[in-house]
């Protein structure tokens, strides 16, 4: 698997005063612009989902929208790259739930999302689970489905989606999904500024 070289998702936000910026930590939301309405819904996929989904509810209430459609929600974060040479930001065109039993439940007769297309995506797959990659034998397995892996991705998309509530995701690669991710730490607010950057750009173009 590998991701598109290309960029996409470089239009502007419909309304930047309905726009809610969906990030795990207060470390990678360091850098967003001021005034921009934030989320720090917490790490891994149950926080992320439930957290979205009653922030979504309240936006809907504080702006005077009609419904969950008119709010757009921003996913930022860091990824761990799954392949050799990526780097830099994503913006994925597709999440997967990488560590549930699908195939099992399926067979059992229990169809289940786990996967969701993104609009005005890279090409790039982005990997969610509550598993902390950094074991090089865990990172060659995801790498023949996706491009990169986090930890919140899918969820805020999936509560999104059965709200009928847009969604970006935007990543910025902070490690290789190996022993480097244990240096998230060092590496986290230059990730933060990057994101940052790309949020500040967006709203200025909407």
């Amino acid at each position: 698997m590998s991701a598109a070289t290309g960029r996409g998702g470089d239009s502007g936000f419909p309304d930047p005063r309905r726009v809610l910026v969906v990030s795990a930590t207060a470390s990678e939301a360091a850098h967003l612009p001021d005034g921009v309405e934030t989320l720090i819904c917490g790490i891994g996929k149950v926080d992320a989902a439930a957290a979205t989904t009653a922030a979504i509810l309240r936006a809907v209430e504080r702006t005077g929208a009609d419904g969950p459609a008119d709010i757009t929600v921003v996913n930022v974060g860091t990824a761990g790259a799954l392949h050799d040479g990526h780097s830099g930001l994503y913006l994925p065109s597709a999440v997967t739930n990488h560590d549930i039993s699908s195939e099992a439940l399926r067979a059992l007769g229990y169809p289940l999302v786990d996967r969701i297309a993104l609009p005005e995506g890279d090409g790039s797959v982005l990997a969610t689970g509550d598993m902390f990659v950094s074991d090089p034998a865990v990172r060659t397995r995801l790498a023949q489905d996706a491009d990169l892996v986090d930890m919140e991705g899918f969820a805020v998309a999936r509560a999104c989606t059965l709200l009928g509530t847009p969604v970006r995701l935007v990543k910025y690669v902070s490690d290789d999904a190996d022993e480097s991710a244990m240096d998230w730490l060092d590496r986290v607010d230059h990730c933060a500024r990057e994101l940052g950057a790309w949020v500040a750009g967006r709203l200025g173009a909407g």
